[in-house]
C-alpha cells in the first residue's frame, strides 16, 4: 500500500528545490520515514482495515523546530486522502497536529472520538474521569 511514492518531493521555500525525500515504509518495522537534509523524521503505524494508526511521530534532533514533521505530517495525509484511507491518531503530537490543520479532517478516523491530553490521545468519554 505505502511503497515508494507515498509522497512526492515538497519545493522549499521560494522554489528553494526539493526539501524532502519520498516517504519510506519499512512494513517490518511498521515505520513511515523520510529524510530531510541528511536527517530522518517518522511515524510508528499499525495498519487496520482501511487506514493506519498513527502511534508515534518523531523527528531528529537536527530537524526540531524547523517544521519537519509538519511537511511529513502534510505528505502522508495528502497521500491517505489520495489512496481514500483514514488516520487514526493515536500520537498526542499527531492529534493536535490533525485538530490544527482542519482542512485534513476528512481523513481523520471518527475525530469526535478522540481528545489530545497530556497522556496522547484517549475517548472523548474519558474528559468526564471514566477511564
Amino acid at each position: 500500500m505505502f511503497q515508494n511514492g507515498l509522497c512526492r518531493d515538497i519545493a522549499g521555500a521560494a522554489g528553494a528545490g526539493p526539501i524532502m525525500s519520498e516517504i519510506r515504509d519499512d512494513i517490518a518495522a511498521g515505520r513511515l520515514e523520510f529524510e530531510e537534509a541528511g536527517h530522518v523524521v517518522f511515524a510508528r503505524y499499525s495498519r487496520v482495515d482501511g487506514g493506519l494508526i498513527i502511534e508515534h511521530v518523531e523527528a531528529d534532533p537536527a530537524l526540531r523546530g524547523t517544521g519537519a514533521s509538519g511537511r511529513f505530517m502534510e505528505a502522508l495525509v495528502a497521500d491517505v486522502r489520495r489512496r481514500g484511507l483514514k488516520i487514526t491518531p493515536v500520537c498526542g503530537w499527531a492529534a493536535l497536529w490533525l485538530r490544527r490543520h482542519p482542512q485534513y479532517g476528512d481523513v481523520v478516523a471518527a475525530p469526535a472520538l478522540v481528545q489530545t491530553s497530556a497522556e496522547g490521545v484517549r475517548p472523548s468519554s474519558s474528559r468526564n474521569g471514566s477511564a
